[in-house]
Order: C-alpha cells, then sequence, then structure tokens
C-alpha cells in the first residue's frame, strides 16, 4: 500500500486538469503542462480531484503509482503557485547577468559562460552574485539549477563556486607547515 499514492490530489479554481488514455494534462494561470500515464496505473478525475490507482498488484505497478501521484501534485502546484530556486555565486569577479533569455556568467574562466534558458524557466539576478530561477516544471527547474552549478561546484577549501541558497559547504583546513 502507497502511503503517497492512497491520497487524491485536489484540483484547486482557476486549475483545469484533462485525461486521455495515456496522458494528463494540467492548464493554470502559470502555464501547461503535460505527463504521460505510466503502464499499470489508473488515473480518474472525480469532483475535483484526481484518483491514482494501480492496476495490478506488482511492485512497478506500486511503484509507479506514488510516484504518478506526486508527480501530479507537483504539476498542480507547479502552475498555479509556480516553483523556485535561489543560487549563489562565490568567489571573487563571479557575477551573473540575465539578457532575455540568455544568462551571462562570469565564473573565473578565461571566457563567460552563455546559458540558454529554456521555454518556462525565468532567470531574475540579484546583487550580481544572487540568482533565482521560477517555472512550473519542477524537473525542469531543477535540471537547470543543476546544469547552472555543474559550471563551477563549490570547493571545500574556500567555498567558491556556484551554489544553491539552503546549501552548507563543509569546508576543509588547508595544508599545514
Amino acid at each position: 500500500m502507497s502511503k503517497i499514492g492512497k491520497h487524491p490530489v485536489v484540483v484547486p479554481t482557476g486549475v483545469t486538469a484533462t485525461l486521455t488514455e495515456d496522458d494528463v494534462t494540467i492548464n493554470g494561470k502559470l502555464g501547461t503542462l503535460k505527463t504521460h500515464i505510466p503502464a499499470g496505473v489508473s488515473v480518474e478525475l472525480k469532483d475535483g480531484q484526481l484518483k491514482v490507482k494501480p492496476l495490478h498488484d506488482t511492485k512497478q505497478a506500486h511503484a509507479a503509482w506514488g510516484t504518478m501521484r506526486a508527480n501530479l501534485a507537483n504539476m498542480i502546484k507547479g502552475v498555479s503557485e509556480g516553483f523556485s530556486r535561489k543560487m549563489e555565486l562565490i568567489g571573487v569577479g563571479y557575477r551573473a547577468q540575465v539578457m532575455g533569455q540568455k544568462l551571462k556568467l562570469t565564473l573565473g574562466y578565461s571566457h563567460d559562460i552563455d546559458y540558454e534558458l529554456p521555454q518556462g524557466v525565468k532567470a531574475v539576478v540579484t546583487d550580481q552574485t544572487k540568482l533565482e530561477l521560477t517555472g512550473a516544471d519542477k524537473q525542469l527547474l531543477g535540471q537547470v539549477a543543476a546544469e547552472i552549478r555543474s559550471y563551477r561546484k563549490p570547493e571545500p577549501y574556500k567555498g567558491k563556486g556556484v551554489k544553491y541558497a539552503e546549501e552548507t559547504i563543509l569546508r576543509k583546513e588547508g595544508k599545514k607547515k
């Protein structure tokens, strides 16, 4: 029995859910998200609630049951409220600029990095070293944040690099004489 999968997902006012045989489409004020229904799981819309049920009593069906319910809840929250991810650039001369759908990063390399933001993700830069990514799709937002962080991961001695705002860097002691 899935602890998460057995709870229905409430569809709030202002959000519409559309079911087809293989897909679920969620529309809201922040956009439209669509996902595929995996095999072994059924989704039904009843009384403003999405209910997910396994079709078989197999391990894969039960795993997909909880995952599908969590994905639907994230989609509904994304199109109604949205998600955000805050990042910090730590280091001398490290900074970021937003130019349309491009993010220009200066991270101590001999060249600047121009990162093309995908459709549905917006970036706001404050203080040149603080970056906030916003979007409706939680998975896409996390992927973009991970790609930006991968350009210069925080190092453990001085803490320089791109890190998430809530992340704590474990610092190491330097070499002794």
